[in-house]
């Protein structure tokens, strides 16, 4: 598969995140026409994490996904390889453990978190079947995964009129309101190129999770993606069969 993050080295997709650090959260709330915390609310839910538990938010950028978490008296750790992105929003909540990191390579031990999520960040990273794995090492046995990730419409008028809107109206709106259109470019071919719900929920399963479902957000723009890192005991099998905002009204993924 053809692929927009394979067109630029991992130092160019930081650099190119560090020079829209200073806007970044603002444009994506006018680019989403307000969307962005919808989605990320549906996020936090489907976490299902508590007080005293231990939480990795990988491509954390500026800490907006971070903030619920932390507001909760949650232990979370803010991790992305944006050094830009981590400055601003280490100025704004001191509060935050703000890490950087290659999701490839996670500076973390095995079995740190209870769990982990990854927000509209795994389609920028250059081996995102790898990540899943590291995210899989580093979550307990037992724990969950959560994904937000850009996705496919499911209705096929719907997708037409989407796909004209990452290509045409998307880099239009870019040049008004930030201060590196040719990032926001970048980022709707990637969302072009990024495969759909069932492929990332078999990518799941190849990197050792399971009980995966998803869950589509505005008719498929989005995917919210859950799945569980299988425990000896059968936990995760216990946890997963829980009914959650993800599980209980969409697809189960078995192949």
């Amino acid at each position: 598969m053809n692929r927009a993050s394979l067109d630029k080295r991992p130092d160019e997709v930081a650099t190119m995140f560090d020079d829209v650090a200073p806007k970044y959260d603002v444009v994506n709330d006018v680019l989403s026409m307000g969307q962005t915390r919808r989605w990320r609310k549906v996020v936090v839910e489907a976490m299902e994490v508590s007080r005293g538990q231990r939480v990795l938010d990988l491509a954390a950028g500026t800490g907006t996904s971070s903030e619920p978490y932390a507001d909760e008296g949650i232990d979370v750790i803010a991790c992305d390889f944006s050094l830009g992105m981590l400055k601003v929003g280490k100025r704004r909540r001191p509060d935050i453990d703000f890490i950087a990191g290659d999701a490839t390579n996670l500076p973390f031990a095995d079995n740190t978190f209870d769990a982990s999520t990854i927000s509209f960040g795994l389609r920028n990273v250059n081996e995102p079947k790898k990540a899943l794995a590291e995210m899989a090492r580093v979550t307990k046995p037992g724990g969950k995964l959560v994904i937000a990730e850009f996705s496919q419409p499911v209705v096929p008028l719907w997708r037409t009129m989407y796909t004209e809107y990452l290509m045409r109206a998307l880099p239009a709106i870019a040049v008004k309101v930030s201060s590196n259109p040719d990032a926001y470019i970048y980022l709707a071919e990637s969302i072009r190129a990024w495969p759909d719900q069932d492929h990332l929920a078999a990518w799941l399963q190849e990197s050792g999770w399971e009980k995966v479902t998803y869950r589509n957000l505005s008719g498929g723009i989005v995917a919210v993606h859950r799945a569980f890192k299988p425990s000896a005991d059968g936990a995760a099998a216990a946890i997963g069969a829980k009914k959650g905002p993800v599980a209980k009204l969409r697809r189960n993924i078995m192949r």
